[in-house]
């Protein structure tokens, strides 16, 4: 895949408020390790290797486990994951593919058992960031940094 454009040559300027979105969300007072792993899925569901390369890495930086990682596609399927962060992916889930969801009642009625109103605001403001990001990052076709891996056959 060859990259399109470098969107933040680009436009470097037209970044700026997006970037302190990003830096509102992080002071949210949600958990860092819940942002990643929200971060994560919805960059697995929209096909970004740019952001899961990112957040993947932050995210093991940040003290978060392999396997949790491994698994967090089919979270549903495993029991390596809070009532929280259960209700946190879902969330992502429904709207990332707000299409099909419409935004579920039964996902918001899980959400609000887990989380402040507040709360709520936050975690959705932080998947719509994501969204945004990895539509950009597709769109452009952004590369992640390389690295190699010899076939050793």
């Amino acid at each position: 895949m060859t990259a399109r454009l470098d969107m933040f040559s680009a436009a470097t300027d037209a970044f700026k408020p997006m970037l302190a979105f990003e830096d509102s969300i992080r002071e949210s007072g949600l958990e860092h390790s819940l942002i990643k792993l929200v971060k994560t899925r919805a960059s697995q569901i929209n096909g970004c290797a740019y952001c899961l390369h990112m957040h993947t890495k932050d995210a093991r930086a940040a003290g978060e486990t392999e396997e949790r990682l491994y698994l967090l596609s089919a979270w549903r399927e495993s029991s390596f994951y809070t009532p929280r962060e259960r209700a946190a992916l879902a969330w992502t889930e429904t709207l990332t593919r707000i299409e099909q969801t419409q935004a579920s009642d039964s996902d918001f009625e899980e959400l609000k058992s887990h989380f402040t109103e507040r709360e709520m605001v936050e975690l959705s403001l932080a998947i719509g960031a994501i969204n945004v990001w990895n539509r950009l990052a597709v769109g452009f076709r952004s590369q992640h940094p390389a690295t190699r891996v010899e076939n050793a056959a």
